[in-house]
């Protein structure tokens, strides 16, 4: 933290009867959500950003939430009761300086989602390298059609609810549980301030180069969450995931195991996958408890289901209000999402990044649209795919794909050439087993190619965590112009 701001960690605590909050760096996914549950509990909430843009900017708008643009010791002048620190924020941030010499309170946005909404109620945290925010989003969408509407916090807009938080009165709230590092003064997994009574644990696997040095430390992390949760709780559990097996059986609450070998507790069987819709029969101790029609593709989809079956039914929850709940699940943005159809070429957005999500993706689509051509677009945007760490793995994922178009990354600053990732030998390495690849500069080089050579009948699939330049509109509206 050279150069930058030591905050009082005897002032990192919730102050009693705050009036005010602010929050730095509020157009955050998780940051706005946290604002509009604070403000839906009767709290002031002001806010700072230095990207305010829609969609987040209009959300805290049509919320009537401040926000000022830029950070600046300024926006603390009016002295709030409490701060609540993003995780984009650094320690040399102004604001961050102005509020150690203030002295004000302050906490992460996961200590303040603990305190303020987590303290009396029964969380049920999903957490895992894959599978997050679907798996969140099943269970939120399920308890509610279940007659049990959760409060939630999801990395993703839910479109049962048309947002990715909620606040209810019912003893259920969903997390989606982060193994990212929760603030500049808080150098843990997000996930340690979720107090978990029961957790779902979908995988395990190296990821987030840039805060763990290894497996083993992300398996210490998951290993300490896993210790949190009480012996009356319980571990949903992949079992099938040797990493996830391994944590498991040292666990001190039950272990609820799910997945499609024999020996697990829950077990998926007989899947079928026709279109954007999966059906597998559903497995208790190998007696057959029924079947689950998911309006998803893929196998990985359907696992997500089989674990929310899974903690479900702990929970007391009867087998056909769950599938009834799963069969009506209208998805969550960003996953497998349909954007557009346009001259019989179909737009899919999804947030694959890491290289075990882009094999299961494109093997879910592959089922999906076995006859089509699909035409994979990929953005390596995150700070582990950025790097040279993934190389060789990237390499051997994309065999479902016809074609594959590579973005160049924009560089790491901090990271030498020769550790980061090459799009330019990525499609070389996809050209070398068949696989028609290629590196572009920039999205409008892709663009122009998209525009050129995509025809009626293919499948255009987006891979990337973040906007991508606004690439799926603008692609829908050039295949619509015929250019």
């Amino acid at each position: 933290m050279s150069g930058g701001v030591l905050l009082d960690p005897g002032l990192n605590i919730a102050p009693d009867n705050p009036c005010h909050i602010h929050l730095i760096g509020i157009c955050g996914t998780g940051m706005a959500a946290m604002a509009g549950m604070l403000q839906q509990r009767g709290f002031t909430v002001t806010g700072s950003d230095q990207n305010v843009y829609p969609p987040m900017s209009d959300f805290l708008a049509g919320l009537g939430i401040e926000v000022l643009s830029g950070y600046t010791a300024a926006n603390l002048a009016n002295r709030p009761d409490l701060v609540i620190v993003g995780n984009v924020v650094r320690n040399t941030n102004p604001e961050a300086v102005e509020l150690a010499r203030l002295r004000i309170s302050y906490l992460s946005m996961p200590q303040a989602l603990g305190h303020f909404f987590l303290d009396s109620k029964m969380p049920l945290v999903v957490t895992g390298t894959h599978g997050k925010t679907t798996t969140s989003s099943l269970l939120a969408t399920t308890l509610h059609r279940a007659g049990s509407t959760p409060g939630f916090m999801i990395g993703g807009l839910v479109e049962a609810f048309g947002r990715n938080s909620n606040i209810s009165d019912t003893p259920y709230f969903v997390v989606e549980g982060d193994e990212y590092d929760t603030a500049f003064f808080n150098k843990v997994s997000k996930f340690h301030h979720y107090r978990p009574h029961c957790a779902i644990l979908t995988s395990v696997e190296f990821d987030h180069a840039d805060i763990f040095a290894d497996l083993d430390s992300i398996k210490a992390s998951f290993a300490e969450f896993i210790d949190r949760i009480p012996s009356q709780g319980a571990l949903v559990a992949y079992v099938d995931d040797p990493v996830v097996a391994e944590l498991a059986a040292a666990a001190r609450c039950p272990v609820i195991s799910y997945g499609v070998s024999d020996g697990c507790e829950w077990r998926l069987a007989a899947l079928q996958v026709k279109g954007m819709s999966s059906e597998f029969a559903i497995y208790h101790r190998d007696q057959l408890q029924g079947h689950c029609r998911l309006p998803m593709a893929g196998l990985h989809n359907s696992l997500n289901a089989l674990a929310v079956i899974a903690l479900l039914s702990h929970l007391g929850f009867p087998m056909t209000a769950i599938t009834t709940g799963l069969a009506t699940f209208e998805g969550v943005k960003r996953r497998q999402q349909i954007r557009g159809e346009v001259r019989g070429i179909t737009v899919v957005d999804d947030f694959a990044h890491h290289p075990t999500a882009v094999r299961e993706t494109l093997n879910a689509l592959r089922l999906a649209w076995p006859e089509s051509r699909l035409v994979v677009v990929f953005e390596p945007r995150t700070n582990s795919s950025r790097r040279a760490v993934f190389q060789q793995d990237y390499a051997g994922v994309f065999n479902q794909a016809d074609e594959v178009l590579v973005r160049e990354h924009v560089p790491l600053d901090t990271v030498p050439v020769s550790e980061q990732f090459s799009s330019v030998q990525l499609a070389a390495d996809l050209c070398a087993q068949g696989i028609k690849a290629q590196a572009f500069a920039d999205t409008d080089a892709i663009l122009n190619s998209l525009g050129q050579h995509c025809q009626r009948g293919d499948i255009v699939v987006i891979l990337s965590n973040g906007g991508f330049d606004g690439i799926h509109e603008r692609l829908l509206a050039r295949l619509g112009q015929g250019v």
